[in-house]
């Protein structure tokens, strides 16, 4: 068992981490931790597609002397997934970070329980 485990580190980190992750998002009140778990969580699934698509030995798919042969390089699937979901997150997050700031300056709170009051109450005053 701890030899599996010591052998397969990458995918055991990215699991700790996407399980810390998810724990902040579900447990934390605060908007920004709840974004942070987000990040944390995003992290984690990037380090175990990188880790899956990276084999010990091999190159990147770059073709240099002549070598054309597949099993000489590394799949560039995963590489490029990993990148896409970087964008991906930047952007989930600017606009998180955006509506956080908006829902700050609107009920001078971050905690969703308050949030969630405050917004009733202003419903019913309506």
């Amino acid at each position: 068992m701890l030899e599996n485990l010591l052998a397969n580190y990458e995918e055991a980190v990215a699991v700790i981490l996407f399980g810390i992750g998810f724990v902040m998002l579900l447990f934390q009140r605060n908007l920004i931790k709840k974004l942070i778990g987000l990040n944390i969580m995003d992290n984690g699934v990037f380090l175990l597609l990188a880790s899956m698509g990276y084999i010990s030995g091999r190159k990147a798919p770059i073709i240099a002397d002549g070598v054309q042969s597949t099993e000489a390089y590394i799949n560039p699937v995963p590489a490029g997934l990993v990148l896409t979901g970087i964008v991906v997150s930047v952007s989930v997050t600017a606009i998180m970070l955006s509506l956080t700031v908006r829902l700050y300056k609107r009920y001078h709170t971050l905690n969703l329980d308050e949030i969630y009051i405050l917004s009733r109450h202003l419903s019913e005053d309506r």
